[in-house]
């Protein structure tokens, strides 16, 4: 499980950003998603987010979350109901 999330400066870079994001998300608000991630599909992010994104204006973090974790939820946030394993097909 990682959490991806992005400021990024230019609408075209950000819509584009998002969608691309989007694509490997299970989750998530705004600018961090929650992704379920192999090692391909975690290289495969970063290289595309780099040819998307400007060095000088854009920023990108894809951060690993420990799996032994429990998830706590503050305010009106609502528990992820994703099953430990699902299929997409």
């Amino acid at each position: 499980m990682y959490l991806a999330a992005y400021d990024v400066a230019e609408p075209g870079r950000l819509r584009a950003s998002l969608a691309l994001v989007k694509g490997y998300a299970t989750g998530g608000q705004k600018s961090a998603y929650e992704c379920w991630l192999s090692e391909f599909e975690k290289n495969d992010l970063l290289h595309m987010i780099a040819l998307l994104l400007d060095e000088t204006e854009d920023r990108f973090a894809l951060i690993g979350l420990d799996p032994r974790s429990s998830i706590h939820t503050l305010g009106k946030a609502v528990a992820s109901t994703d099953p430990q394993t699902f299929y997409v097909s």
